[in-house]
């Protein structure tokens, strides 16, 4: 056992090296106390990078041979590879804007958010590689512990403690049933670890059953609960809206990528490997128990997007509107899952990639935005692009490139997602994915007609003045939406060499 240990550590640093930034954290905020906040948040963008640097050495973006860690509990794969460079790259850039942010210098002590980042940094990155439930559901937890935390981290707002609240009852909820569900599964196969659940059930056990099958299906159905949750799917994303409008909005941003990211990449992980045979027939996957998958998990995208887009023209708030956007694009992601095939884990792998830059850009202008005007309602967002060009500019570009329309990077997204439908002969979910973008431009619609086509509210048509800093980054986010828009190659080559060796 000590020996396997060891033998797993060389893989293992991107992780403790993220373990180590919350301790390090933790002594720098003891050491500087409440007058050095940005120290805390500094060292922990640099540790974050180092663990970045870290994942690249240790895990290359070419020639990484998949392996198991600790026996069975961590795989170390392109897969999960990919996910883990997204959400480090994710988190460094979330410290940065939370050391921009007015709502959180407000705090008296900002220390304890940079210590709980690392941690739910850390989390995320277990749950891209977790190959066996107990991993999942540690990991699952370390990330929802600590997101309870940084969604109530805003003290003066009541709203914020609302948030949590919820996020907790919600939480603890969906885990409870996915942990009975983990129970069930255990009960049926005697194994935690994906591959001997696969192979138990490639061996008729529960398949057969009278008894046992219904048991099976409940128990999968039970551990879909947790990881609905975790994306946000239809009818698991009560907490959403709350949450994202109660948090501080680099927390929002937080969850609404990198969370999100690994949700999925543990969610496809556990249902590829486990119910799925152990080969691809011609880049398809061939399902193992008699149970109707793609309708399943359809129907779940169906009912997310649509609900998501449905709902989110009657809100006002910018960050719920986006909370509420959030949660159709895990419609459309799930879209690739239903593919069930090469081709649809490329388009989901893609569309993360490109929602990296588009929902954090977004994010990021609504921020420096709020920091000035003080308030994330549409209505207040009149007359922005006389006030602030280049700034309505940059949010224009973003909430196109989300609505999927060409010729930027969101439409690249969206039409890998359609292609791998359609070539599942899945037309029907192909075609409502494209009438739910097209409401989706209505709601986003709302708030270009305020920007620019309606004066301001009180009259004040001065210039918001932003600081170079805030120009900067917005024009680093516009970039790729432009550029990955008309040069998308090396984007999808990377999100196919990523699956050709995923570990099943």
């Amino acid at each position: 056992m000590i020996e396997i240990i060891f033998d797993s550590i060389p893989s293992f640093w991107p992780e403790i090296t993220i373990a180590l930034t919350f301790v390090i954290s933790m002594i720098v905020e003891f050491i500087v106390g409440r007058k050095g906040k940005a120290s805390t948040g500094m060292t922990t963008g640099f540790v974050v990078l180092l663990g970045l640097v870290v994942t690249i050495f240790q895990l290359p973006f070419q020639d990484l041979e998949p392996r198991l860690l600790f026996g069975t509990m961590v795989a170390v794969d392109p897969f999960s590879a990919f996910f883990k460079y997204l959400i480090l790259a994710t988190g460094i850039i979330i410290v940065v804007f939370s050391m921009q942010s007015r709502e959180l210098r407000e705090q008296e002590t900002v220390g304890e958010f940079y210590c709980f980042i690392a941690a739910m940094t850390f989390g995320m990155l277990l749950m891209t590689g977790a190959s066996n439930l107990l991993m999942v559901y540690l990991a699952i937890e370390l990330v929802s512990l600590s997101s309870y935390i940084l969604a109530g981290f805003s003290k003066k707002q009541k709203r914020s403690g609302e948030a949590a609240l919820k996020y907790v009852l919600f939480g603890g909820a969906s885990s409870a049933v996915m942990l009975y569900g983990i129970s069930l599964l255990y009960g049926l196969t005697g194994a935690l670890d994906f591959s001997s659940i696969q192979a138990a059930l490639a061996g008729g056990v529960a398949v057969h059953s009278v008894h046992s099958f219904p048991i099976l299906i409940l128990a999968s159905l039970m551990i879909l609960v947790g990881f609905g949750y975790k994306i946000s799917a239809v009818p698991f994303h009560f907490w959403t809206p709350d949450v994202y409008e109660g948090a501080p909005i680099t927390v929002t941003a937080y969850l609404a990528v990198a969370s999100k990211a690994a949700g999925f990449a543990v969610m496809i992980r556990f249902f590829y490997v486990t119910f799925f045979d152990s080969f691809v027939d011609l880049g398809h996957w061939v399902s193992l128990p008699h149970i109707d998958w793609v309708m399943m998990i359809a129907i779940l995208s169906v009912l997310t997007m649509t609900l998501g887009n449905l709902v989110a023209i009657w809100q006002d708030n910018l960050k719920r509107l986006l909370a509420y956007s959030s949660i159709a694009h895990a419609g459309y992601i799930l879209m690739g899952v239903v593919a069930m095939s090469d081709l649809g884990l490329t388009a989901v792998m893609l569309y993360f990639l490109i929602y990296f830059f588009m929902n954090l850009g977004a994010f990021y202008v609504v921020m420096a935005i709020a920091d000035r005007i003080g308030s994330e309602h549409i209505d207040d967002y009149r007359g922005l692009a006389k006030r602030a060009p280049l700034i309505a500019a940059g949010l224009s570009v973003f909430l196109v490139s989300l609505t999927g329309l060409p010729p930027l990077a969101g439409f690249i997204g969206k039409w890998m997602l359609f292609s791998a439908v359609i070539e599942a002969n899945l037309i029907w979910l192909a075609i409502i994915g494209v009438v739910n973008s097209a409401i989706s431009l209505y709601y986003y619609a709302r708030v270009f007609r305020n920007m620019y086509l309606r004066e301001p509210m009180d009259g004040d048509d001065s210039p918001i003045r932003f600081s170079p800093l805030v120009i900067v980054i917005t024009i680093l986010f516009i970039i790729p939406n432009l550029i990955f828009g008309i040069y998308f190659g090396p984007l999808v080559t990377y999100a196919q060499n990523s699956i050709e060796l995923f570990l099943r």
